[in-house]
């Protein structure tokens, strides 16, 4: 499971990856930067301007190595897979219980739980760290309405009404974001939420946070067999990936202290971030090669998971995660367990 953590980002634009026995090569200019064993790898991630041999793509498929392709920003466009592991029983349950909305509903609440107590949580700990400079009654006005939200999520809701509490909810939490940015902020801050395209750096930031959670997620779930286009929360939608979405709820606060941290220690400055004609935002090459080695640093990062009580790498909880969904499709879980951070 140790290889969980190990993920391959390449943003080096006009890089060009290929098979050389049981390593990847990638050549910059016809010369090798770098050689990585395969085994050692559980995904490669492609940004941009990024070649890859036929051979290679074989290789990663028959070693069940994900490799990814996005945009320079951020943007999944492709994926390439091997043969599909797990029993086809599995999916032929998960595509079953996908029709039933009352189980789907049950889904629902608890991956909008989770994601509600998390972010809760970093509202609650942004109070204890930085009490003296934030806007304290702001944090706990917004702490007690994520509070009333997850009391509304124990009671039998509709995916409908799921989805509105975890509307309602993301507005308060990301009304009470901006106080969370304690560093620059004339040049870092939070509006509103918004995706495509991002309009400030704090959304450029977790938009590109989350395209690398749901990869993971996305990854994982492929790993033991589930299908991650068929979501629960997020229903059928072509070329969406529901189920990795669904599963990622939980984990958005993690990304979104993660980019705090970024702003709140100035490992990020005003300059590693350019405005288009248009106002989005976009972030510079040495800007995305940092969020990336602090993303894989805190993927290292050993926590207790909540429902094994077992210490393990974080990027572990997304293959962990996985598993308790499927073996909750199985029916030996009565429900599934979302991650919730202390």
């Amino acid at each position: 499971m140790k290889k969980h953590l190990n993920t391959l980002f390449v943003t080096t634009q006009g890089a060009y990856l290929a098979k050389d026995g049981e390593t990847v090569a990638v050549r910059i200019d016809g010369n090798v930067a770098l050689r990585v064993p395969l085994h050692t790898l559980d995904s490669i991630v492609c940004f941009g301007n990024v070649g890859c041999s036929p051979y290679l793509m074989g290789f990663c498929g028959e070693r069940s190595v994900g490799l990814s392709f996005l945009s320079e920003n951020g943007r999944f466009l492709a994926r390439v897979q091997g043969p599909v592991s797990g029993n086809v029983l599995l999916r032929r349950e998960q595509y079953r219980r996908a029709d039933d909305l009352t189980f789907s509903s049950g889904v629902a609440a608890a991956c909008v739980l989770g994601k509600v107590a998390n972010c809760r949580t970093v509202l609650l700990r942004a109070l204890r760290d930085h009490g003296d400079k934030v806007d304290a009654p702001a944090l706990q006005e917004a702490i007690d309405r994520l509070a009333a939200a997850l009391r509304r999520l124990q009671s039998p809701l509709t995916v409908d009404e799921v989805r509105g509490v975890e509307g309602d909810a993301a507005r308060v939490y990301f009304n009470a974001f901006d106080h969370l940015i304690v560093r620059d902020k004339e040049n870092f801050f939070m509006r509103q939420r918004s995706r495509r395209p991002p309009l400030d750096r704090i959304n450029c930031l977790l938009s590109f946070l989350y395209t690398l959670v749901v990869n993971d997620i996305r990854s994982a779930l492929e790993s033991v067999g589930l299908d991650p286009a068929v979501g629960y929360l997020h229903r059928d939608r072509p070329g969406r990936a529901g189920l990795a979405l669904d599963l990622m709820e939980e984990f958005r606060p993690m990304a979104d202290r993660l980019a705090l941290s970024l702003v709140n220690l100035g490992q990020l400055q005003q300059g590693d971030f350019t405005l288009s004609d248009g106002g989005a935002v976009r972030m510079s090459d040495a800007a995305r090669k940092t969020l990336l080695v602090t993303y894989q640093k805190r993927k290292q990062e050993e926590m207790t998971h909540p429902f094994l009580e077992e210490k393990m790498s974080l990027g572990l909880f997304f293959y962990v995660q996985a598993l308790l969904f499927a073996r909750f499709l199985r029916g030996e879980l009565d429900g599934y367990p979302p991650v919730i951070w202390k």
